[in-house]
């Protein structure tokens, strides 16, 4: 008997990324939900054995600006209540921290934090499955921050944002960078998001060199913490 995942992306070329090998791999039936469009009533946030939300260039308070965002919160808000695996992605870790009482707001001094660099793990993080990327850098783009949530544990960190990630129990992983961003197709991210890397003044020749480096070894390393994640849930 197959495996559902729900997957909820409000950007194409911000979708599962490796990740999607990995799920098939271990007998996963992948349902794309399309956030700005889908009728989130038409989806049990509490049906499927594993959903993950991905990142998007709008802020988790954005609702007033894009509605959709009231459906895909309490889709979200269903899910953590159902203590079933979740996995939140930039956006989708900082809507988990919103919903959990967090707060999530512009970076400190208006910075953001786009590149590839290594994460600086806490003590639990050290002993999670994320310690299996190891020093090998991620992809890191965002601009807003979350705080971790009253009943989370913080699991790592960079010079610029103190919160790259959480967990909660075993079930919700949160995580700030991208760890599922493939650096294969990092053209597509520098297309969608060329208004962006333009007015933060981001050295994009040295993105794309970055992602060229490390096309073998963070893929990799994202597979392998992935694998451990979904391993530590059961499925």
């Amino acid at each position: 008997m197959s495996k559902t995942a729900y997957i909820v992306r409000h950007i194409n070329f911000e979708n599962a990324g490796i990740l999607e090998s990995v799920l098939i791999d271990r007998g996963f039936e992948l349902t794309y939900i399309e956030a700005p469009l889908a009728n989130f009533e038409h989806y049990d946030a509490t049906e499927a054995d594993l959903i993950i939300v991905c990142g998007a260039p709008i802020g988790a308070y954005d609702e007033e600006l894009y509605p959709f965002l009231t459906d895909e919160i309490k889709f979200i808000t269903d899910r953590i209540n159902s203590q079933k695996p979740l996995l939140g992605i930039c956006l989708g870790a900082q809507l988990i921290s919103r919903i959990m009482g967090g707060h999530v707001g512009p970076m400190k001094h208006g910075k953001k934090e786009i590149g590839f660099g290594p994460l600086e793990y806490t003590p639990e993080g050290a002993s999670s499955p994320l310690a299996l990327l190891g020093n090998v850098p991620v992809l890191h783009w965002h601009g807003d921050e979350f705080e971790i949530p009253k009943g989370a544990v913080r699991l790592a960190k960079t010079e610029l944002c103190p919160n790259q990630a959480f967990s909660v129990d075993t079930h919700i992983l949160a995580l700030q960078f991208h760890m599922e961003a493939d650096p294969a197709v990092i053209e597509s991210w520098l297309v969608g998001h060329c208004a962006e890397l333009s007015n933060a003044g981001i050295d994009i020749p040295k993105l794309r060199e970055d992602a060229k480096r490390l096309r073998q070894e963070l893929p990799a390393a994202g597979k392998a913490a992935c694998i451990a994640w979904l391993e530590q849930n059961h499925l």
